[in-house]
């Protein structure tokens, strides 16, 4: 389940993104997995629910089920060390760890650029790619990029 890839980003997988939950029987001995949506109304949901299903059918469990998960919610924190190097490896920024116990920080410059490293960065867009990242634009080599929002 956890190499599967990420609908909207497939260059990571659903495990290093944190989206997989738990695996094991449910209460009525079935296999359930659990999968935590990155936000509400994820439009990717339906194609990872699709491909969990498959991946339980392939594996000898076709009655098996996908459970969705919203509490706790999903973070950007569950993003493996691995996936915020892919993503980087990627042109995509991933968003820094938030501070334990503490909100999001969000600074200006914050967000090291992924094509020349620079933290002479900003915002450009809220609207990115998919709904859960937004563009921007790094100063020093003039490339805007995509940010995964911290939620």
């Amino acid at each position: 389940m956890e190499a599967l890839p990420d609908p909207e980003l497939p260059v990571i997988s659903l495990g290093d993104l944190g989206v997989v939950g738990s695996v094991g029987p449910g209460p009525d001995g079935v296999l359930e997995v659990e999968i935590t949506p990155t936000y509400l109304g994820c439009p990717a949901l339906p194609a990872i629910t699709a491909a969990v299903q498959e991946v339980l059918a392939a594996c000898g469990h076709p009655d098996g089920r996908v459970r969705q998960v919203l509490s706790p919610p999903w973070t950007t924190d569950r993003i493996t060390p691995d996936g915020r190097r892919t993503l980087a490896a990627h042109g995509i920024a991933p968003p820094l760890p938030a501070s334990a116990g503490g909100p999001v920080a969000v600074e200006l410059g914050a967000v090291a650029c992924p094509h020349c490293g620079s933290r002479a960065t900003r915002p450009h867009s809220p609207f990115g790619p998919s709904r859960c990242q937004s563009v921007l634009w790094c100063t020093a080599c003039r490339e805007p990029f995509p940010h995964l929002t911290a939620l």
